[in-house]
């Protein structure tokens, strides 16, 4: 079998051996072999002519030249990693020659190999090559909480800089770590590793990262002593499995728990409380209060059950059960939290206002100009004190060599309380 044009034929760490019969016939019938040293070292005794793809532009111009020779016993063969229409030389082509004088041989990419070797099916993973490109787009997958994640990496975007964004991300969720290293070779290596260990070692230049987003076991230890007192990492606390994200981030918690001013003694009400994280802090830095999460999803009053089990906690109340129709039931409050009001803002409002104790301060987190302008109304038309603290808050991130910022969603937070009557 003889092709014109240039035939793309995607080899793998096995080199010729990993090819079928027929797509090695094609090779060995090559006039111009071109490829990277490592590919054409495969080939060591074949007879074309050879190119090493070192400049991907003179490499083209010198493809038409050999194209334009007409020469009818042409054959070029340009041998790629993998499969070459899967973030391969095979788009680059494509836009430098007319797709009539391409055809594609496609081998095993290694992301198919990695995610056949760790035996997790992989349609719905999503793929993504930081080779040679910014971890952006990784970043926004990590935030969204995807379960499944295949990583193209390269020598600056290795394991060791995907494990350090990963902690400076400071993710509610974990993800399970594989590297998988020289794949289709002799010495193939596919190793799940702890992040502490991936960010100690070093691996192979030739490797695939998979990230496998894990529900973290409700009863995995938590070293209580080596915690901080007051804000908490996101991580501590387990969240919901199709949200993890979802939880008053940490610095947004001591801005509030410093809002709250909270006093030793008191009744505090959690209304939306979620997973429990602004709770817990409350309740960890005042021992002697009682705090009542209301939460109205069944979901979220198990976890705030479970993460109060984790980290010790026996001074919160968890309440299913939706807001305002459930607060009537409870001990007249000190402090007020307000983290959701699941669209009953008004009316959630009028109930604080009618048990919320003498000299009380209600605290709004507020993600929405709509709500934050429902909640100004509401405290205006009722005569209450109020002042706002609009948060927009960015971590830092490592980014291989680097560090950048990346921004938690904006809140406005409300601080309230009822205007004194003068006195006679």
């Amino acid at each position: 079998m003889r092709m014109n044009g240039v035939n793309v034929v995607g080899i793998g760490l096995d080199g010729a051996a990993g090819l079928t019969e027929t797509v090695r016939q094609l090779v060995e019938q090559a006039t111009l072999l071109v490829g990277s040293d490592r590919h054409l070292s495969y080939f060591p005794n074949h007879s074309a002519s050879r190119l090493v793809l070192t400049d991907f532009t003179e490499a083209i111009q010198q493809i038409r030249t050999h194209l334009a020779t007409d020469n009818p016993d042409s054959c070029i063969v340009v041998l790629v990693s993998g499969d070459p229409l899967f973030f391969g030389l095979g788009r680059f082509l494509l836009a430098q020659l007319p797709p009539s004088q391409l055809t594609f041989y496609p081998h095993l990419s290694a992301i198919q190999l990695a995610f056949n070797r760790i035996k997790v099916p992989w349609q719905d993973a999503q793929l993504i090559s930081v080779h040679g490109r910014s971890l952006e787009q990784l970043t926004v997958a990590l935030k969204q909480s995807v379960n499944k994640i295949g990583l193209l990496t390269d020598q600056n975007n290795t394991p060791n800089a995907i494990a350090q964004l990963l902690l400076g991300l400071d993710l509610a969720n974990c993800y399970q770590f594989w590297v998988c290293e020289n794949l289709g070779s002799t010495d193939e290596q596919v190793q799940c590793l702890p992040i502490e260990q991936i960010l100690q070692k070093t691996f192979a230049a030739l490797n695939v990262v998979v990230l496998l987003r894990q529900s973290e076991p409700v009863n995995q230890s938590l070293e209580i002593n080596s915690l901080p007192l007051l804000g908490l990492p996101d991580r501590t606390f387990v969240s919901f499995p199709d949200r993890p994200g979802l939880m008053t981030k940490r610095e947004v918690r001591l801005l509030i728990l410093g809002e709250l001013a909270l006093q030793p003694g008191q009744i505090v009400w959690d209304i939306g409380a979620g997973t429990g994280s602004v709770s817990i802090e409350i309740a960890r830095l005042c021992q002697t209060s009682q705090v009542y999460a209301i939460e109205k999803t069944a979901m979220g009053s198990t976890l705030i059950e479970q993460n109060c089990q984790r980290l010790q906690v026996n001074n919160v109340v968890s309440i299913q059960g939706s807001a305002p129709e459930i607060l009537p039931q409870l001990p007249a409050p000190d402090r007020i939290f307000l983290g959701g009001s699941g669209g009953n803002l008004s009316a959630i409002l009028d109930s604080c206002r009618a048990n919320l104790a003498t000299d009380g301060i209600v605290v709004l987190a507020l993600a929405t100009l709509e709500h934050l302008n429902q909640a100004l109304d509401w405290f205006n038309s009722h005569s209450w004190n109020y002042r706002l603290l609009q948060v927009q808050l960015s971590r830092s991130v490592p980014i291989g060599q680097l560090t950048r910022f990346t921004p938690l969603n904006p809140v406005t937070i409300l601080t309230a309380n009822q205007k004194k009557l003068p006195s006679n």
